[in-house]
C-alpha cells in the first residue's frame, strides 16, 4: 500500500465515543421480517454499525488520495452522489413518491461532511424508506394479480413507457398505482402472447413478486451499506467498487464464476444481473445460448427444480445460486438483449464446469482462397484470451502454456504449409495477463515499447519487448470487435502505432485503466489506480482501438463498452516513446476500404448480418410498448416473422432445410444451442480478412515480407 495510506490512522475511540461522533446507534439491527398483529410479515429497518462507519470513512480517503482521478469530496460531489444513490436505488422511478425525493433534499448537499466523517444515519433513512416503498408496490401487484388478471382490458389504445429513468418522480400513490397497473398489465399480456392460460400466468407472477417481497422482508444492513458505498465510489470510475466481507471471501469466483460455474462476468444493473462477458472455454461460451448483455431473472437448480426469481437480488446471491458442483445443470430465465420488452424471457440450460486452459488455447487453421486466377494461403489464429500457467512457470515446467508460446508454436506450423499472410482473430478476446500481451506484440517487430502505464501521481513506466527475434514478418490483420478488451486492446494498439498490421472489426471494448484490491476493515475496496497509454501516446480507455477497416457488430455499442457507462474516465494522451514504423498504409487504406466495401455490398452473409442489425436496432430504439392485445399481436408476429427470415436465409446459405415456423426455429435453439457470436455464423468474416490480407500483398509488393531495415522511426501517428 503507498505511503500515502500508511500515513492514515483512525483514532482509538470508545464505543460511546463513535455513537456521538457517527451519530449511530451501539447495537445495530440487521432487517428481519416481523409480524404484524394480523401475522403478516412485515419490514423492520436496519440501521448501520461502528465497522461500516469506519470503513466509510477509509473509503473516502482512499478515493481521494490514492485513486487515478483527483476528486475533492465537497458539496458539488454531495449532490451528484445524492443522485446516484436515488438512481441505484430507484433507477426507473417506480418507487419512490416526490414528496420522497423532497423529504430527502436537505441532506443533497451535506452528504460530503458525512462522507469524511462515517455519519451513515441519512443514506440509512432513505434506504428503510425505499424498502418500505418496494413493499407497498410488490403488495400493490399481488393485489391486482389476486383480483384476477381478466379483470385487465386489452381492446383500449395504451402504451407502458419502457425507460422510465428521464420521467418526473410521481406525484401521488394513485400515479404510481397506475404505473404499476400499466406493468402488471404488459406481463400478463406478454404472458397470453405466448400461449400461457390466465390459471399460469397468474401462478408465474405470484412467484414472481412474492419472492421479490420475500427477499426484501431479508434485507440487512450490508445491503444498505454496499449500495450506498458504490454509489459513492462510482463517482469516481465505474471499475471502483467496494466489496463487501462476504462478497470480499469470494472475490475471484463471484466476479468471474471462472471455476465451478458457467464461466460469465456479471455485474448489477438496476434490479437486475446482467451478463457483461462471457469467459472463453467456459460452459456459458460452449452452450452458445448466454450472450453479453442478457439479463438473469431467475435461477433454478437441475433441469426440474423450482425456478426462483433474482430480481433485485444482491449479485453475491445470485452468483452463489449459479454456482455448484461440477457437472450438475443449473437453469437460467434470461431477458434476452434483443428482447422486445422485459417480459420477454428465455430459459437456459448449462452443464457447470471449471474452465480448462487448454479450451482458452490459441487454435490455428489455414484457409484458401481464390480470387483473379490466384490463390492466397492465409493462416488465422484465434486467440480467446491471454494466459498462462503460472503454476507450472512458478514451477519450473519448460513446457507450460502460454499464450506468447503457443502463438509461435502455432505460426511455425502454418509457415510450414505455406502460409502467404496472416489473421490473428481478437474477437470477444477480453484482456488477460498483461505480460503476455507484451511478450505477443514482440513476435510481430523487433524490440521496443509495447504499452506505457500512467500511475495517479503521474509517474509513467513503459514495458518494452526485449527480445529481437521476429516470428513472423509477414502482412498482418487483427480482428477485433467491442468484446476485444484490455490486453486484446494494448495488442491491438502497438500492432497498429507500429505499422505492423492493419485492425479490421469494430471499435473495442475501451478498458484502459487498471485496478488494485485494498483491504479495508470491514470488506475490500477495489480501486483504479493506472491508465493504459499507447506508444503512440493516446491512452486505451474509453475510446479504445478504432479500426482500420471497420465490420459492423450485433452487440449494442450503448449497453456494452467502456464510454456506455456512467463516469467512465476520458481518453487523454500523454507524450509518444519513440518506437518504430513498419509500413505506411496510407497509401493504400484508401484503396483497401473501397475493395472491402464492395465485396461487402455484395456478400449476401453481410447484408443478413446488416438485416439483423437493423432489426435489433429497431427494437432497441423503441419507447413504448402497446398494451393494445391486437396491435402486440401484430408487432410480435412482424417481429417473429423478421427473425425467421433472416435465420432462414442463413440456414439456405449454408445448404440447410430451413424452419418450418417460428416455434421450430426457437425449438432448434434450445436443443442444438446457437454458436457463440462471430464464431461460426460470422465465419466470413475471417474470410474477409484473408481477403483485405490478399488486397495488401496485391496493392503492395513490399508486404509481402516487411524487413526490418524498411522501418522508419515515428514518435507518434494518426491513430489515437
Amino acid at each position: 500500500m503507498p505511503s500515502t495510506i500508511r500515513k492514515l490512522r483512525l483514532p482509538r475511540l470508545r464505543s460511546s465515543a463513535v455513537a456521538l461522533a457517527f451519530g449511530l446507534a451501539i447495537t445495530s439491527m440487521a432487517g428481519f421480517a416481523a409480524q404484524d398483529k394480523d401475522g403478516a410479515q412485515t419490514f423492520q429497518p436496519v440501521s448501520p454499525t461502528i465497522d461500516q462507519a469506519r470503513a466509510n470513512i477509509l473509503i473516502a480517503r482512499q478515493l481521494q488520495f490514492t485513486h487515478f482521478l483527483d476528486q475533492r469530496i465537497d458539496s458539488d460531489l454531495s449532490k451528484r452522489v445524492f443522485d446516484a444513490y436515488l438512481d441505484h436505488l430507484d433507477g426507473q422511478h417506480v418507487y419512490f413518491l416526490q414528496s420522497d425525493i423532497d423529504r430527502f433534499s436537505p441532506w443533497r448537499t451535506k452528504l460530503d461532511s458525512a462522507l469524511k466523517t462515517g455519519q451513515l444515519e441519512p443514506a440509512f433513512q432513505i434506504y428503510n424508506l425505499f424498502e418500505k416503498r418496494v413493499i407497498e408496490r410488490l403488495d400493490y401487484a399481488l393485489k391486482l394479480i389476486d383480483d384476477g388478471v381478466d379483470q385487465f382490458d386489452f381492446s383500449k389504445d395504451e402504451e407502458l413507457k419502457l425507460d422510465r429513468s428521464n420521467n418526473p418522480w410521481a406525484k401521488s400513490e394513485d400515479e404510481l398505482d397506475a404505473i404499476w397497473k400499466r406493468r402488471i398489465k404488459n406481463a400478463v399480456l406478454a404472458q397470453r402472447l405466448n400461449g400461457k392460460s390466465d390459471k399460469e400466468i397468474t401462478t408465474s407472477l405470484k412467484r414472481r413478486y412474492e419472492s421479490q417481497r420475500s427477499r426484501t422482508l431479508q434485507v440487512r444492513s450490508e445491503d444498505a451499506f454496499q449500495t450506498y458505498m458504490n454509489a459513492f465510489t462510482s463517482l469516481w470510475d465505474p471499475h471502483t467498487s467496494y466489496f463487501s466481507p462476504r462478497t470480499s471471501e469470494n472475490f475471484n469466483i463471484n466476479m468471474s464464476l471462472s471455476l465451478e460455474g458457467i464461466g460469465a462476468v456479471l455485474q448489477s444493473d438496476n434490479e437486475y444481473t446482467k451478463v457483461v462477458r462471457l469467459v472463453p472455454g467456459g460452459p456459458a461460451s460452449k452452450q452458445g445460448q448466454l450472450k453479453p448483455a442478457d439479463r438473469i431473472v431467475g435461477v433454478a437448480q437441475g433441469k426440474d427444480g423450482e425456478m426462483k426469481n433474482v430480481v433485485g437480488w444482491r449479485l453475491d446471491e445470485v452468483v452463489d445460486l449459479i454456482r455448484g458442483p461440477r457437472s450438475s445443470v443449473v437453469r437460467l430465465e434470461v431477458i434476452p438483449a434483443s428482447a422486445s420488452d422485459e417480459t420477454i424471457t428465455r430459459t437456459i440450460d448449462i452443464t457447470r464446469d471449471k474452465v480448462k486452459l487448454e479450451e482458452q488455447s490459441a487454435k490455428s487453421d489455414m484457409i484458401d482462397l481464390k480470387r483473379d486466377g490466384k490463390n492466397y494461403k492465409v493462416g488465422v489464429i484465434d486467440i480467446p484470451t491471454f494466459y498462462a500457467d503460472f503454476q507450472a512457470m512458478q514451477a519450473g515446467d519448460p513446457n507450460y502454456k502460454s499464450t506468447t508460446r503457443d502463438v509461435r508454436k502455432l505460426i511455425d506450423k502454418l509457415k510450414e504449409q505455406g502460409m502467404q499472410g496472416l489473421v490473428i482473430d481478437l474477437r470477444n478476446n477480453g484482456g488477460g495477463a498483461l505480460q503476455e500481451a507484451n511478450d505477443l506484440i514482440g513476435l510481430f517487430i523487433d524490440e521496443g515499447p509495447t504499452v506505457q502505464i500512467r500511475s495517479a501521481d503521474n509517474d509513467v513506466s513503459v514495458l518494452t519487448d526485449d527480445d529481437p527475434s521476429v516470428a513472423y514478418s509477414g502482412p498482418l490483420v487483427v480482428l477485433v470487435n467491442r468484446m476485444s478488451a484490455s490486453a486484446s486492446e494494448i495488442f491491438a494498439g502497438a500492432i497498429q502505432d507500429y505499422g505492423r498490421g492493419l485492425i479490421v472489426g469494430s471499435q473495442t471494448f475501451g478498458k484502459g485503466t487498471v485496478q488494485a484490491v485494498r483491504p479495508l476493515n470491514h470488506g475490500q475496496l477495489k480501486i483504479t489506480q493506472s491508465k493504459f497509454y499507447r506508444v503512440s501516446g493516446g491512452s486505451t480507455q474509453h475510446k479504445g482501438v478504432i479500426p482500420d477497416i471497420n465490420i459492423p457488430t450485433r452487440i449494442n455499442k450503448e449497453e456494452i463498452g467502456e464510454d456506455a457507462l456512467d463516469n467512465a474516465l476520458p481518453w487523454d494522451q500523454i507524450e509518444a516513446v519513440p518506437h518504430a514504423r513498419y509500413f505506411d498504409f496510407s497509401s493504400v487504406i484508401g484503396k483497401l476500404r473501397e475493395r472491402h466495401e464492395a465485396r461487402f455490398a455484395k456478400n449476401p452473409e453481410f447484408q443478413l448480418l446488416e438485416e439483423e442489425i437493423n432489426l435489433l436496432k429497431s427494437q432497441r430504439n423503441r419507447e413504448y410498448v402497446s398494451l393494445n392485445y391486437k396491435e402486440r399481436e401484430t408487432y410480435q408476429d412482424d417481429l417473429e416473422s423478421r427473425q425467421l427470415k433472416i435465420a432462414n436465409a442463413r440456414r439456405q446459405l449454408k445448404g440447410k432445410e430451413p424452419f418450418k415456423n417460428w416455434e421450430a426455429l426457437e425449438n432448434y435453439e434450445e436443443e442444438e444451442a446457437a454458436k457463440p457470436e462471430d464464431q461460426d455464423d460470422d465465419d466470413f468474416i475471417v474470410r474477409e480478412g484473408g481477403y483485405i490480407m490478399s488486397d495488401m500483398i496485391e496493392l503492395d509488393s513490399r508486404m509481402a515480407s516487411i524487413d526490418p531495415p524498411e522501418r522508419i522511426t515515428a514518435q507518434a501517428d494518426e491513430h489515437l
